[in-house]
């Protein structure tokens, strides 16, 4: 779809036209001296209400956590005695 690009005037001249076209989907560029400055956009249509648990036994999780692996401490620590030489 190609954009109506207007100047400053003709926007002023035509506002309520111009915001028909953009709620018809067409994007309308309003431009000053030939440079684009603004855009005319439609409302976004309102978000459904959220519900609340909408996720509810959609997400599974576990509760088995990996504790600390002593191999990567020690790898932490080995780097971080080096940054201190």
């Amino acid at each position: 779809m190609t954009a109506h690009v207007v100047n400053t005037h003709e926007a002023k001249s035509r506002l309520s036209e111009l915001i028909r076209e953009a709620e018809a989907g067409r994007d309308v560029i309003i431009a000053r001296n030939g440079h684009p400055v603004a855009k005319i956009i439609p409302w976004p249509p309102p978000r459904p209400p959220r519900k609340s648990g909408a996720w509810t036994d959609r997400v599974e999780y576990s509760t088995d956590e990996v504790g600390p692996d002593d191999d990567v401490a020690a790898l932490f620590e080995e780097s971080a005695r080096s940054d201190l030489s």
